[in-house]
């Protein structure tokens, strides 16, 4: 089984939820993006970055500066990536997904919630977290 981190950023509470359901599946260590830096992907196997869709659907620019700094340090590492919206129709998480691979990052998936996590969400959110958790 993999070592695994969950990092995430949440204003409301739903891209919490989403990573304490992603940390239970996989036995993972959660992190407050606040609390993550690139200096410690190397102590992981596997990483999820969550981040709602702010403002005109992109990443918070606090969380940016994070999953900025880790890309280069990802390596062939497996990354999932997740998060929640309120509104328009999850096109932040497709441009996220998209910036990643050009970056070389190995997505092994994706999820999009919207709001709160139910219960199909919290089993897409379990399946991603088995591929991470190998």
């Amino acid at each position: 089984m993999s070592k695994v981190a969950i990092v995430y950023w949440s204003q409301t509470g739903n891209t919490q939820a989403m990573a304490k359901a992603l940390a239970e599946a996989a036995s993972a260590d959660v992190f407050d993006v606040a609390d993550f830096s690139a200096d410690m992907v190397g102590a992981y196997d596997a990483l999820a970055f969550g981040c709602p869709a702010m403002g005109s659907e992109e990443l918070d620019p606090d969380f940016e500066e994070v999953w900025d700094a880790c890309v280069p340090r990802l390596g062939q590492r497996p990354v999932a990536l997740f998060g929640s919206y309120d509104w328009g129709c999850g096109e932040w998480m497709e441009s996220w997904v998209s910036s990643a691979e050009d970056a070389g990052v190995n997505v092994v998936g994706s999820c999009i919630v919207h709001l709160e996590p139910e219960a199909d969400d919290l089993e897409e959110l379990a399946e991603l977290a088995g591929r991470l958790a190998g």
